[in-house]
């Protein structure tokens, strides 16, 4: 079994701390005793090139992003090691419904290198969503081999049952993600159809103490399953 947090900003999403730094998050993980994590930027994969250096030894990863809808409903996709980070960010590039970002309201975006040195910050605001629907953005992530899980399923923002009250069938979704174990039943009671996704429960971290302790598991067969059940 392993302990996950599938569900971390790093300082490239301006809600983020700024010491929010990929070695900060790593560090973090492992003195938790976590085995596996997530880093998911809004709309962005820019920070994730360096990952590979710093998780080494310490954490397994995924590669992973939080899109969002034209409707502004948030989707977790993630990606194997192997998946090419710059195909990725070429979509969200080419999506993103652009506006300066204001720093001083919304706070910096910095991106990082692998000794936590500022090499760059992202000028657009990346909490804006990408011109396609969540149907499209989950069709996408299926085309490149991703795995799409709803964000905080429940949650009064952002969410799918916030914006459309519901969870269609016909959205062939991977996962969901909740913030409290009783949603996972009260949501399988109104969508049966449901029982058989993948279910999860990590912290949406923006600030270090946020990270999850080891308390949420989900065993290797199962987590690397998702891939192999839809791509063979």
């Amino acid at each position: 079994m392993m302990f996950y947090d599938l569900h971390i900003h790093s300082a490239l999403s301006p809600c983020s701390d700024d010491d929010m730094t990929l070695n900060n998050i790593v560090n973090m993980a492992y003195l938790k005793e976590l085995d596996i994590i997530a880093i998911t930027d809004h709309n962005s994969v820019k920070q994730l090139y360096h990952l590979p250096t710093v998780a080494k030894g310490k954490v397994k990863y995924v590669y992973g992003v939080e899109i969002q809808s034209r409707e502004e409903v948030h989707i977790l996709a993630y990606f194997l090691e192997n998946q090419c980070l710059d195909d990725i960010q070429l979509f969200l590039d080419s999506y993103l419904i652009e506006e300066p970002n204001d720093e001083y309201y919304f706070g910096h975006q910095y991106i990082f290198n692998e000794f936590d040195q500022i090499i760059d910050e992202e000028r657009r605001l990346l909490i804006k969503s990408l011109d396609l629907s969540v149907e499209e953005i989950i069709n996408w992530i299926h085309d490149h081999h991703g795995i799409a899980v709803f964000a905080h399923a429940m949650s009064e923002r952002f969410s799918i049952m916030h914006v459309f009250m519901g969870i269609d069938e016909t959205l062939d979704i991977d996962g969901i993600e909740i913030t409290e174990s009783k949603h996972q039943e009260e949501l399988i009671d109104r969508y049966p159809y449901l029982k058989n996704k993948a279910w999860f429960i990590s912290s949406d971290a923006h600030r270090l103490d946020m990270i999850s302790e080891p308390r949420y598991q989900i065993s290797e067969e199962d987590f690397y399953g998702l891939w192999r059940r839809r791509y063979g």
